[in-house]
């Protein structure tokens, strides 16, 4: 669109869009930090309990 910043049809409006940072990543709360750790805690003691059945 000649004169113009945007499209009239594609641009958006000004402030349109996704949220500053990306808090759409966390819905579930699957892909925190704590999570993670939790879970790796969790690896461990399967390992452990894998180790000890053998």
């Amino acid at each position: 669109m000649r004169g113009r910043k945007r499209c009239r049809m594609h641009g958006g409006a000004k402030g349109s869009g996704a949220p500053v940072g990306n808090r759409n990543a966390f819905k579930t709360g699957m892909h925190t930090a704590a999570h993670r750790k939790m879970m790796s805690h969790f690896r461990d003691l399967m390992d452990e309990a894998k180790s000890l059945t053998a």
